[in-house]
């Protein structure tokens, strides 16, 4: 028996204001939805932040419910957890919902343990740093239910483990539940595999489907996992999806043409216009004089960017400084200003994205909704 592990796919996210941008997230999707099909799969796990944002473009709800049809078409079924992207601290029912009442894909957040065939999945929406101590007593009574069945268990989370990602962090391995063959993360964009000696299985992150506003401008694999549970010991495969290609290089004022022309020519093998970013050193006398070079690929790409690097920059102390996550900070200040957790995700994960875009009439929908809310909310952070 085989399974696909999918997680953080954002549907519906919009870089740089660019529809190709938004339409490389349904064509990574898609990829993956297709392969797992190809290659029989028995089911599929979507470990969080199926979309962007809780208020989701109705394509991205569209190519999602495309997607699970496609599933039921093939005899696949599938089981999701919440991510903090599809959850709303306002909003009551989030959009996800919908596909779990229509039977299209099961929801397994809530903890509650469902039995698949002769395999136990049990899963946990993401949950704030201040409810984690709630996990406590939850895990005991999952390990307990895992410790009892014979089969292989599943464990889905939408979480950071401290020693994968010491910043991004919110669990230590050693808090989870041990008796699972199997830890199906989601949260983290970086694909990465652990086997723990105190756990009963791998415990595995396969990354973004795509690079979002997250993560920086670079080199990088994109993909999910694939699993083999026909033996006792679960077998993930990482499955390499096709995605836009992203570059990231330095050079100085003195290299640079040299660097456009090798960039050239590692272009034109791509069969998709990149992302460029180029990051200059050294003292610049003509701005207009390295325009002039940037101008020679910027046809090429969907997107080029260059930044002059300062000293610092170019000794690392200033990045020390740069949040791990934009979107991390940007919350913080939120917080800080609103006062409270569930006003700062209103503000950050559903006003801003409609605001971004220009998309004033929906802002003012989902305001007008939550008026009242709002305003005790900032009322009571103004006083504070």
């Amino acid at each position: 028996m085989i399974f696909s592990h999918i997680s953080d796919t954002h549907l519906g996210f919009v870089q740089y204001h660019s529809e190709e941008r938004e339409e490389d997230v349904y064509l990574a999707f898609n990829q993956a939805i297709d392969t797992s099909i190809k290659d029989h799969v028995n089911f599929v796990i979507f470990a969080g932040d199926i979309f962007h944002v809780p208020n989701p473009s109705g394509r991205a709800i569209i190519v999602l419910a495309n997607a699970l049809k496609r599933l039921k078409q093939n005899s696949i079924d599938s089981f999701f957890v919440l991510g903090d992207h599809d959850i709303s601290r306002i909003r009551g029912v989030p959009v996800p919902w919908v596909y779990h009442n229509l039977e299209f894909s099961k929801y397994i957040g809530n903890g509650i343990p469902v039995l698949y065939k002769d395999i136990l999945i049990q899963g946990f929406d993401k949950k704030r740093k201040s409810e984690i101590h709630t996990f406590e007593d939850e895990f005991v009574r999952a390990d307990m239910e895992a410790k009892k069945h014979k089969g292989h268990k599943i464990l889905v989370l939408h979480q950071g483990i401290s020693e994968i990602n010491k910043f991004a962090g919110e669990l230590n391995s050693t808090d989870l539940p041990k008796n699972f063959t199997y830890y199906a993360m989601g949260h983290l964009h970086e694909k990465e595999l652990k086997k723990f000696s105190h756990l009963g299985g791998p415990l595995a992150y396969p990354g973004s489907i795509e690079i979002t506003s997250s993560e920086m401008i670079k080199e990088t694999q994109k993909g999910f996992f694939e699993v083999d549970i026909s033996r006792p010991e679960a077998l993930p495969n990482w499955i390499k999806l096709d995605t836009r290609p992203q570059i990231s290089v330095k050079t100085t004022v003195e290299k640079l043409s040299d660097e456009i022309n090798e960039l050239s020519k590692k272009i034109q093998a791509y069969n998709r216009k990149p992302v460029v970013e180029i990051k200059i050193s050294g003292e610049i006398l003509d701005p207009g004089a390295i325009q002039v070079q940037i101008s020679k690929i910027s046809e090429m790409t969907l997107r080029c960017f260059w930044k002059h690097l300062s000293t610092e920059q170019e000794n690392g102390s200033v990045f020390m400084e740069r949040p791990m996550k934009i979107e991390d900070e940007m919350h913080k200040i939120a917080k800080e200003i609103l006062g409270t957790e569930e006003f700062a995700n209103f503000a950050i994960n559903e006003l801003l994205p409609l605001l971004s875009k220009g998309n004033m009439a929906d802002a003012n929908h989902i305001i007008s909704e939550n008026f009242m809310r709002f305003k005790r909310g900032v009322k009571n952070a103004t006083v504070s």
